[in-house]
């Protein structure tokens, strides 16, 4: 981020600079303008997103303290033994943090998640280099299977979306083709592909259930979406007082923790969103993404997506800042062709190098052996996934 970011400017500040001085008076002063007045809609932003997501952050706290995570965990055990026959010990870590991801809550996963690294690493023969569990585990969180993309249809919602919910079908099964290939990459490449060797029913009918639910919510998913948010968030609640949860409570520290999440977002936000404004004022994001177009265009790829792709596997709040400063504007909102298409990368896919740096580092692995290699090919699955899935559902 840090050299795009200057790339970006450089190319901003030189571009209207070399306009100004061929006789294109008030470039320089419409490139000041432009940075201002994308930090002000930056800043509104923030506060419209905080609305949304301070209710859905609510919501996913009764959850949590309902225990629906691991309840929603319990159908993969079958399959997460399979995959981790010899850490039946980190299983339970591993099947919270599934789950948490399942619900969009990457705050709740990412504890389980070292959790469940320093269990496998106990379990390591070779101390400081990743084991083969360790990177199936990856391949698990880099294209964790979202079941429910809470901050992309807060953001969504927030944009004014007709439908906030349609990412839901398309990101489910993006993220379930990118988990399919970064756990095929992880056996392909591991060295005891015995310990990986699936079999049996068990492991299918978690499998199959969530296959079957993404063709489901893809088909159904315009007709189904005015349900959707209705009907999860009273389940929930009644689910929560079923469980004698104190659901106002936890509501409240839910709006809180939305509030405080927004609070972290919003330098995030103002800063990609200004550095977007510029190169967009200047013309330089023209001259980086038309040639891209050109490459891209037979692949029916829209360079937009290729994009946020990379920046996705680099930094999770500046591709939530590029996914809202592209859909805010108006020829590509929440509910157009490319909306809904960064919107479902934005879900089906995780910050790659991240989550290896905090789940590897800490442990203190050393060497990583092909875990980047699986987890860059989890994103690339995810890439195409969610470019085809959301040319059928756009038509």
């Amino acid at each position: 981020m840090n050299i795009l970011m200057l790339v970006l400017i450089l190319a901003a500040t030189l571009g209207a600079g070399f306009a100004e001085a061929s006789g294109q008076a008030g470039s320089l002063a419409a490139l000041t303008e432009a940075t201002v007045k994308s930090a002000q809609e930056a800043v509104q932003l923030a506060l419209t997103l905080a609305a949304s997501m301070a209710v859905f952050m609510g919501i996913l706290r009764i959850a949590q303290s309902a225990g629906l995570m691991p309840v929603l965990a319990r159908p993969l055990m079958p399959l997460l033994k399979v995959l981790f026959p010899r850490d039946q010990h980190a299983l339970d870590a591993i099947a919270l943090n599934v789950s948490a991801n399942l619900l969009g809550m990457g705050n709740a996963a990412t504890p389980f998640g070292l959790k469940a690294m320093a269990e496998l690493e106990q379990a390591n023969s070779r101390k400081g280099i990743a084991s083969d569990a360790q990177i199936t585990f990856l391949a698990l969180n880099t294209a964790g299977i979202t079941l429910l993309p809470a901050k992309v249809i807060a953001l969504r919602a927030s944009l004014g979306s007709a439908d906030p919910a349609a990412v839901v079908g398309p990101t489910l099964f993006a993220s379930f083709c990118a988990a399919a290939a970064g756990l095929a990459a992880a056996w392909i490449l591991s060295e005891n592909k015995r310990s990986f060797r699936p079999s049996g029913w068990m492991w299918t009918t978690p499998v199959a259930a969530i296959a079957v639910l993404a063709v489901v919510m893809v088909a159904f998913g315009t007709k189904a979406g005015p349900w959707l948010m209705p009907s999860l968030i009273a389940g929930v609640v009644v689910w929560g007082h079923v469980r004698k949860v104190r659901v106002y409570e936890d509501f409240v520290d839910g709006v809180k923790e939305g509030l405080h999440v927004t609070w972290n977002i919003a330098p995030y936000l103002i800063a990609v969103l200004v550095v977007v404004g510029m190169a967009q004022a200047s013309g330089a994001l023209d001259m980086i993404l038309l040639p891209l177009g050109q490459i891209l265009s037979p692949l029916g790829l829209p360079p937009q997506a290729l994009v946020m792709a990379v920046i996705r596997t680099l930094s999770g709040s500046g591709a939530f800042g590029l996914l809202a400063s592209t859909l805010a504007q108006p020829g590509s909102g929440p509910d157009s062709p490319l909306g809904l298409l960064l919107s479902t990368l934005y879900g089906s896919t995780e910050t790659t190098f991240y989550v290896i740096a905090v789940y590897f580092g800490s442990v203190g692995t050393v060497s990583l052996r092909h875990a980047v290699a699986v987890g860059l090919i989890a994103d690339g699955a995810g890439l195409i996934a969610a470019t085809l899935i959301c040319k059928v559902v756009s038509g």
